[in-house]
């Protein structure tokens, strides 16, 4: 699975990219396991930059698994309120914490975070691949969902799709890495506008690339 190939161009395509990002933390600016499984769960639909604004009065009040199992979901409200959802979120949260118990006992594998609540296949990815678990998955977030259409290596706009075709075409061993550093270039270069394709790691590779420089050359030859 994922071996580079004239078919399969992506191991090769996208070396450079995951050599860029390799090991590059996710922007949530969480201190342990723990603040990054409660981070991960508020993010959806959120930024991480106002999660990250929150997260330390949050954290002064409930700094573990423990202590949060002990509280109702109202009392989450005054810290969280400005977050997308924050009723549902608390309930999660709560309710992920009566279950866990103990920051210990944070399960780090795809079936036992997706069995809490608020936990998704893509939250799950992130979390094991920030607290260093063997990947089970590839991370596909809002920037992965653009760009890996964008490049070429799916044709769907389906997370659940996307993560498919991108394991299938990249090996087992770069799957915790392949999803953030996709991320990070949508973040940084691959942007929405004006994408940066001289910077872009994977201009070689990159379907809309190709596709840009054809339309210049077409356009070139047409007044010449």
């Amino acid at each position: 699975m994922g071996k580079s190939s004239s078919a399969n161009p992506w191991p090769a395509g996208l070396a450079a990219l995951l050599k860029k990002y390799k090991g590059k933390h996710h922007p949530l600016e969480y201190k342990n396991v723990y603040q990054l499984f409660c981070m991960v769960i508020l993010s959806a639909q959120s930024t991480d930059k106002l999660i990250n604004s929150i997260a330390p009065a949050f954290f002064r009040v409930y700094p573990s698994m423990k202590t949060l199992s002990t509280a109702r979901p109202e009392d989450l409200i005054p810290y969280i309120s400005k977050v997308i959802g924050h009723r549902k979120k608390a309930e999660w949260l709560v309710k992920a914490a009566q279950s866990i118990k103990l920051d210990k006992n944070i399960p780090l594998t795809m079936d036992g975070l997706i069995a809490l609540p608020g936990i998704g296949r893509k939250s799950a990815n992130v979390i094991m691949r920030e607290a260093g678990a063997k990947a089970e998955g590839v991370i596909v977030d809002l920037h992965v969902i653009r760009v890996a259409k964008r490049i070429g290596i799916t044709k769907s706009e389906d997370p659940k799709i996307i993560e498919q075709d991108i394991m299938k075409k990249m090996p087992e061993e770069s799957w915790g890495e392949v999803g953030m550093a996709i991320s990070f270039l949508g973040r940084e270069i691959c942007r929405p506008t004006d994408p940066m394709h001289d910077q872009c790691p994977v201009n070689s590779v990159c379907k809309y690339y190709a596709k840009e420089k054809m339309a210049v050359k077409k356009s070139k030859s047409k007044r010449a």
